[in-house]
């Protein structure tokens, strides 16, 4: 950008964000054409690889023969690093009541809002257009309202909305996230507890409870840029009436495709992060994907990111057959803003883990 376009971009990005209405806000505008702070180079859509519909998504039944789970678990987590889970201990009044919840919340007033509007990320229930709004090239078309821990927070904390849903679905997640990782240290060879005990995976939950709008020029912007997760697994709870989340992996032929994931009625998605594939000594593929925008809409989901303390130490486990580490051990709060710096330039082939190698 030439400076005066400089100048007027971070004057439009603080005109937005002064509002404390968010992305919602501007639809509420009544507006046909997207402002140009969210206008994504074409780059940014890059690969411009195929939608294949070739590439079918394992459900796994985590209520099955335990033998049997595992070997899905491990399949699906070499391969594509993502999948679904059926019979996995969330009820779906509870799934329902959570999405109406971050609905409620970002469809209710914004003086309700205001209060938890923020950009500090010292702050456990924190709201905002974009959290990461003045250090990417383009904004994204959501609203977000994060929340560390939910069932460890003081109810008084969370909004009115949030109370009752938030906490009880961040205590099954704890719960899952317990089933997960006890299969997934099960799929390396080692103790089904290996990964709770010595990997902190369950040390901190974080829920993005995101709200994405219709679009009135959805060619122009993405909900999420192409992008893998700084976290050990990522869960997503959708709700089904809009389609956004495309996973970026190879067909048959190598070639690289995009894959719609389907919201499957009682189903939550599971994806590999990048905390998981270096620990797995790259065994596990952290998956990239993206969340395109619709000119239909909302689109709300809620996705729970299993992180470790950022004071952990995070390094490859080394077992038969797996070869010689290929990171350096680091603590996660390096991962996470290796993670952070790939996000602000999205257009870069390379992933956070490319800077972690030996």
């Amino acid at each position: 950008m030439a400076p005066n376009s400089d100048h007027d971009h971070l004057r439009a990005l603080k005109k937005f964000d002064d509002t404390k209405a968010g992305v919602k806000g501007i639809i509420d505008s009544g507006i046909t054409s997207i402002p140009t702070i969210f206008h994504h180079p074409p780059e940014a859509f890059a690969p411009l690889a195929p939608l294949s519909t070739d590439i079918s998504i394992p459900v796994i039944d985590l209520l099955g023969h335990r033998p049997e789970v595992v070997i899905a678990v491990k399949a699906a987590v070499e391969t594509l690093g993502f999948f679904l889970v059926v019979n996995h201990g969330v009820p779906e009044a509870t799934m329902s009541d959570t999405l109406a919840a971050v609905k409620g919340f970002h469809e209710g007033p914004v003086k309700e809002k205001e209060p938890y509007y923020t950009r500090s990320e010292g702050r456990r229930v924190r709201y905002s257009g974009n959290a990461d709004l003045f250090r990417s090239p383009a904004a994204k078309w959501r609203d977000t309202l994060y929340i560390d821990d939910a069932d460890q927070l003081v109810e008084e904390v969370l909004p009115p909305m949030c109370r009752g849903a938030m906490p009880e679905y961040t205590r099954l997640m704890r719960q899952l996230g317990h089933v997960l990782f006890g299969l997934m240290s099960e799929a390396l060879g080692l103790q089904h507890d290996y990964m709770e005990e010595e990997t902190g995976c369950l040390d901190a939950l974080l829920l993005g409870c995101h709200y994405y709008p219709a679009c009135p020029e959805p060619h122009l912007t993405l909900g999420a840029v192409r992008h893998s997760d700084a976290s050990f697994l990522t869960v997503v709870l959708q709700d089904g009436t809009v389609d956004g989340l495309q996973l970026l992996v190879h067909d048959n032929k190598q070639q690289q495709v995009w894959v719609k994931v389907p919201a499957m009625a009682g189903a939550l998605a599971v994806n590999v992060g990048d905390f998981l594939q270096l620990v797995s000594n790259d065994r596990f593929k952290s998956v990239v994907h993206r969340v395109v925008s619709n000119s239909a809409g909302p689109r709300v989901s809620v996705v729970c990111f299993f992180r470790a303390n950022m004071a952990t130490l995070c390094g490859p486990v080394v077992v038969d057959g797996s070869g010689p580490p290929r990171y350096r051990t680091v603590k996660a709060e390096e991962l996470f803003g290796s993670s952070r710096t790939m996000l602000k330039s999205a257009l870069s082939p390379q992933t956070a883990l490319d800077y972690l190698r030996l």
